[in-house]
């Protein structure tokens, strides 16, 4: 079994022992711990959370807990049942509420299951507030309810439709263009709630020919959920043997968005990302952000636009955070994660998929014909195991002194930008681990710079 509790949530495979595995101990006591601090911050007598999850088994489960230990604290729980991360993001503001939580373990297999925690913008709460949290639920700081204080508990079933109806409120959502494309389009929502979602946004976008690949909302996941190529043979195919002009895949919790082109072939996971925005920046100029392990192409687009693009350190809040500091027109993360902060600050593949299908629809070209317009990079993923002892933060200090002529960053471990190439190395906080991402023209030039440094490394070792 496995827990771990960390500054952006807790999450772990379900069952086994307190404080082992994500039991209903732990998933109370976080819970509790994260009203308690809400509680601290908020001037309201009586708050209010938004809650929803998506369609792994054991959801249901979960949602009783956080429902009736939120209750127990004094809290009035909207649950919006089935849903997704952006729908339950943009529903804490939409309805006044105080905060939120989303009951999802993301791409994780389905024995997993997390709570996701938000403030009452609908966006994740700070490291220094997840830190908080985390204090409260290890010393169960915190205090019930007496029974003519608890909080209330209503259903609401109309947040999706709500999500669709912003989306389409958006100026550079162009449904009447879509309609005319006429396209076919494929979908894998691996059995949770993109299967309640995307058929309907696609429907009121109108698109009319969808081949649903496991749109079944039932938590069974019919593949590692995670939207990487490895685990996208069978929608590739199904676009390929039925004509699709694109296919779409997003993880449990609908906030990836992973593009299929019309060969099968995959878009390119941080290509999704770059895509809407080299159509938001032909609208809109301005800045971008993504975060330090993420494609140069979005730098290169950016910059075609005349915009700046800054970069983040990983992790969505560090990438929410740098967008309104430099008031970024787009952002996100290079794993298909889209921000659009004219809907809100918080990655979401519907919107994803709404700009992208106008943008398609008004470049009258194919999938990948738009995917060949951008430049080309490979990202080599690799990590260094250490031993315990080993001093982790001292070997990213030599590797900054080594590259000191070079351009480097270290808000987030060390990046060092080449002329045409970069790597980005972080340390795990959980495990001994240092992790090597290399960026360049091409897979044997990244693996080869990726060697290098983890050459260097060992050196040090």
């Amino acid at each position: 079994m496995t827990l771990i509790k960390s500054i952006s949530g807790i999450r772990g495979t379900i069952g086994g022992k307190p404080g082992e595995g994500l039991t209903p101990v732990d998933i109370v006591k976080f819970t509790a711990a994260f009203a308690t601090l809400i509680k601290k911050s908020s001037k309201s007598s009586a708050l209010t959370f938004v809650i929803g999850r998506d369609a792994r088994t054991s959801g249901e489960m979960v949602n009783h807990l956080v429902s009736g230990t939120l209750m127990g604290m004094g809290v009035n729980v909207i649950d919006g049942g089935l849903s997704t991360t952006p729908t339950i993001e943009m529903a804490v503001t939409e309805l006044n509420a105080d905060g939120g939580i989303i009951l999802t373990a993301s791409h994780n297999p389905g024995q997993w299951n997390a709570l996701k925690l938000l403030n009452g913008k609908g966006e994740f709460i700070s490291a220094a507030e997840g830190q908080e949290v985390l204090e409260i639920a290890e010393k169960e700081d915190f205090h019930f309810s007496i029974v003519d204080q608890i909080g209330n508990y209503q259903k609401e079933d109309t947040l999706i439709e709500k999500h669709i109806d912003k989306i389409l409120q958006l100026p550079l959502v162009d449904v009447d263009l879509i309609r005319t494309a006429k396209f076919r389009v494929a979908l894998d929502a691996v059995n949770s709630t993109g299967g309640l979602a995307l058929p309907r946004l696609l429907k009121r976008l109108g698109v009319e020919s969808v081949d649903c690949l496991y749109c079944d909302p039932n938590g069974r996941f019919p593949h590692n959920p995670e939207p990487l190529p490895e685990n996208l043979g069978e929608i590739c195919e199904v676009v390929r043997k039925n004509g699709d002009d694109v296919g779409f895949v997003v993880d449990p919790d609908v906030d990836r968005l992973a593009i299929i082109t019309e060969k099968g072939e995959m878009f390119g996971e941080e290509y999704t990302l770059v895509a809407v925005a080299d159509y938001i920046l032909q609208h809109k100029k301005g800045n971008t952000v993504s975060n330090l392990s993420s494609t140069r192409a979005l730098r290169d687009v950016t910059e075609k636009h005349d915009g700046q693009y800054f970069a983040a350190a990983v992790g969505e809040v560090n990438v929410v955070e740098k967008m309104k500091a430099v008031n970024a027109v787009i952002g996100g993360e290079g794993n298909g994660g889209v921000i659009y902060p004219e809907l809100h600050y918080g990655r979401d593949a519907l919107v994803g998929i709404a700009l992208f299908l106008t943008y398609l629809a008004k470049t009258d070209k194919t999938c990948s014909q738009l995917r060949s317009s951008y430049p080309d990079y490979f990202i080599s993923k690799n990590k260094i195991e250490l031993s315990p002892a080993i001093d982790v933060d001292d070997i990213l200090r030599k590797m900054e002194q080594k590259y000191r002529n070079e351009q480097v960053n270290t808000i987030d471990g060390v990046k060092i930008d080449f002329a045409s190439e970069w790597v980005h190395l972080r340390k795990s906080n959980t495990e001994p681990i240092i992790r090597i991402y290399a960026e360049s023209g091409s897979m044997k030039n990244a693996q080869e710079l990726a060697g290098k440094i983890m050459k260097e490394i060992e050196g040090f070792k």
